[in-house]
Parts: structure tokens; C-alpha cells; sequence
């Protein structure tokens, strides 16, 4: 069973659906015997950092987040503010992140006032993973997001550029997805992609 973990944030009833669009039943849940059984969890969210990480103490969730993460190494997607949560810290705040990629998020900051924050909209990614080919020819997703995760050789599984500034949208370690874009948002871009995705686990 996949599980789409709540934390009170996040776009929960969007990602199932999406999930069952491609046939995949899945339960929302916050319950940790459910969470540490499930075969796949995902990680959504909306929101700022701290707000995020304080409600996953809030809801007990750090320790089986860490047992299904790390110890059972099952796999586990973050979108968005969650795929942020799965890094050490954020400049948003000053709490401390989940710290399973060793990366700070940082703000975009911008001497053009033209460019407006936050980065809203359709963005192409570029990729050569397999998991982003598709028959669109496009590698199109929905952003929305005030800060990102700097590029880094060893985890960026695709790239994509906002006012010039170029920035993980999508990381990937071991069994560890991060999705920067909404994919439950990217109609048939998101669809293929979480397909791909979930196929090798599910």
C-alpha cells in the first residue's frame, strides 16, 4: 500500500487521486504502524519550512519517517515543501530538516525586480534519466516554490532554470525521490513520471 503521509500540509487528496487516475490505491495516513507498512510513502507539501518540519514533531512522525526511510530503505517521494524537508536545513527558517540529502535550501533572490518571486508555472526540466522520457517529446511540470536545492553532480537526477539561476527540480539517493514540481499538478507529464516511478517499486 502506498501511503501519502499527513502532516497537515500539503496537496494530499490531489496526489491520490493522481495516484488512482493510474491505478494505484493509496490511504492517507499520519499513523506510524501504518506509515513503517507501507511499501512506498510519499511526502507532499505546501508551506514553509518550519511550519513543516514542526508539525512533523508535532505528529510524532521524525522516527518512522527515519526507520522507513533509512533503516527499512524503502523507498520515499518528496514533492515540493517535502522534497525541501528531506534536505538539512532551509534559509526559510532554522529548525533542522530531516538531513537524508546533505543539502541546505536557499532562497531565490533576484537584482531584477522584473523577475517575481516565487517561481510559479510550467518549467522544463532537463534530464537524461529515464524516468523523464515520454512520448510528449516535452519534459514540461508545474512549479511553485520561493527556494530550492542548488545542483549538486552526485544527486540531481534533472535540472531546470528560473531567472538564470539553475536548480535541482528533481534528486534522487538510493531510495530517495525529491520532486521540486507538483507532479500531481503536471497532467500527463506527472502522470508518466510518477508511472515510471512507482512501477520499479510497486
Amino acid at each position: 500500500m502506498i501511503v501519502i503521509v499527513d502532516y497537515g500540509l500539503g496537496n494530499l487528496a490531489s496526489v491520490k487521486n493522481m495516484l488512482k487516475k493510474i491505478g494505484l490505491d493509496s490511504m492517507i495516513s499520519k499513523d506510524r504502524n501504518e506509515i513503517l507498512d507501507a511499501s512506498l510513502i510519499i511526502l507532499p507539501g505546501v508551506g514553509s519550512f518550519d511550519h513543516g518540519v514542526q508539525n512533523l514533531h508535532n505528529y510524532n512522525l521524525i522516527e518512522p519517517l527515519n526507520t522507513f526511510a533509512l533503516d527499512y530503505k524503502k523507498p520515499v517521494i518528496g514533492i515540493c515543501l517535502g522534497m525541501q524537508l528531506m534536505c538539512s536545513s532551509s534559509e526559510e527558517g532554522d529548525m533542522k530538516g530531516l538531513s537524508w540529502f546533505d543539502t541546505k535550501v536557499t532562497k531565490f533572490s533576484f537584482s531584477n525586480s522584473s523577475i517575481k518571486i516565487p517561481h510559479m508555472g510550467w518549467t522544463h526540466l532537463v534530464s537524461d534519466d529515464d524516468i523523464f522520457s515520454n512520448s510528449f517529446g516535452e519534459k514540461r511540470f508545474y512549479f511553485v516554490h520561493s527556494y530550492y536545492v542548488k545542483y549538486d553532480l552526485d544527486t540531481s537526477l534533472s535540472t531546470s532554470d528560473y531567472g538564470g539561476i539553475t536548480f535541482s527540480s528533481a534528486i534522487k539517493k538510493n531510495n530517495l525521490y525529491g520532486f521540486q514540481f507538483h507532479p500531481e499538478k503536471s497532467h500527463k507529464y506527472g502522470m508518466t513520471l510518477l508511472k515510471k516511478v512507482l512501477n520499479q517499486y510497486i
